[in-house]
């Protein structure tokens, strides 16, 4: 690519931006705390804001050589300093030139907390002091940020057992930006996922269905859904790391379920429940509107000695490659010829 095609591009995107930087935000696929904005406390200091919750960040550090730990990962808060949090990463800043996240970091020291000097060791604790002083203002509080980045529409991604209390309260908070939840059913929906069983015996209770059924499954995750909608949810999440979707007979998705519950079930005959389980996700969108979204060919904390030590999402996610073609082939032609489903397909 030439400098002056380089020139056209930078200038087309300028014009777009310009074009555009005054609309309203609408956020139709995010992962922030919904507890944020009904609780509408301040962020404690900039090492929890910036750093501790986030895997592009800490994921980097650790893969030079920095302990987990020393970032304050997997450490109480009262057991933090996170001065000395700030100072290890400004001393390795270094590590992200050419990152997003230095991109993404720059810009919201410069244009969020008007800070001009540039991140450093020796700028450290200036920059830690100004924005550790921000966010003790009431400027920078959850509610007065979503006014500030004229945010109307704001999703969250939030599990299926999650009684969304934390809507409720921010939407009875009367606020204009819409906080929306985003039904995630996957840790009720793959028997490979952590605390299957609990998970749908907690489904029953909340529902009052009975999910060793696979019937009275289905109806559990219809009301879930419904549940969703009267908060405003517009859309599904699901992650599918083996696409591959298939229709089960009754009998053989109760048997799969049965295994499931009783912990006897196979990895095979968890791809294949969950994958049969895509399509279910799919025809319920046909009937209830919501827009289904799919994260494929992404292998999920594959560090062992990290998932042990410190939990899940903890950054070690890897994409690989995804059939989508045959990979939906049985959704599709189960339902895909309905205008009514509206599906979003996402890769890394």
């Amino acid at each position: 690519m030439t400098a002056a095609m380089k020139d056209n591009l930078n200038d087309a995107g300028a014009g777009l931006y310009e074009a555009i930087r005054a609309l309203p935000i609408v956020s139709p696929h995010g992962h922030t705390a919904p507890e944020w904005f009904a609780e509408d406390r301040p962020f404690a200091d900039p090492a929890e804001l910036l750093i501790i919750p986030d895997h592009y960040v800490f994921r980097m550090l650790y893969s030079q050589g920095v302990a987990m730990e020393d970032l304050g990962i997997g450490v109480p808060a009262e057991a933090r300093d996170p001065r000395a949090i700030f100072r290890r990463f400004a001393a390795n800043w270094r590590l992200f030139l050419g990152t997003p996240s230095r991109g993404w970091l720059e810009h919201t020291f410069a244009h969020v907390f008007g800070i001009e000097s540039p991140l450093s060791p020796a700028t450290a604790d200036e920059i830690y002091d100004r924005i550790d002083a921000a966010l003790k203002t009431p400027a920078f509080r959850p509610r007065a940020l979503l006014r500030r980045f004229n945010i109307d529409v704001l999703a969250t991604t939030d599990g299926a057992l999650d009684d969304l209390a934390p809507h409720a309260a921010f939407k009875a908070a009367g606020e204009p930006t819409r906080l929306i939840p985003t039904f995630r059913p996957d840790a009720v929906l793959n028997p490979a996922a952590p605390g299957f069983a609990e998970g749908l015996s907690r489904l029953a209770e909340i529902t009052g269905a009975d999910t060793a059924s696979f019937s009275g499954f289905l109806d559990a995750l219809r009301a879930r859904r419904a549940h969703f909608k009267t908060h405003g949810a517009t859309a599904t999440d699901h992650d599918a790391p083996d696409l591959m979707t298939c229709w089960l007979p009754k009998d053989e998705a109760q048997a799969l379920l049965t295994k499931a519950l009783s912990g006897e079930i196979d990895a095979a005959g968890s791809i294949r429940f969950y994958n049969h389980m895509l399509v279910e996700m799919a025809e319920m969108s046909v009937d209830d509107g919501l827009v289904m979204q799919i994260h494929a060919g992404n292998r999920r904390s594959t560090n062992q000695a990290v998932l042990s030590r410190f939990g899940r999402d903890m950054g070690a996610d890897i994409p690989h490659a995804a059939d989508w073609v045959h990979g939906l082939n049985v959704l599709l032609n189960r339902v895909g010829n309905d205008s009514s489903l509206h599906i979003l397909a996402f890769t890394l």
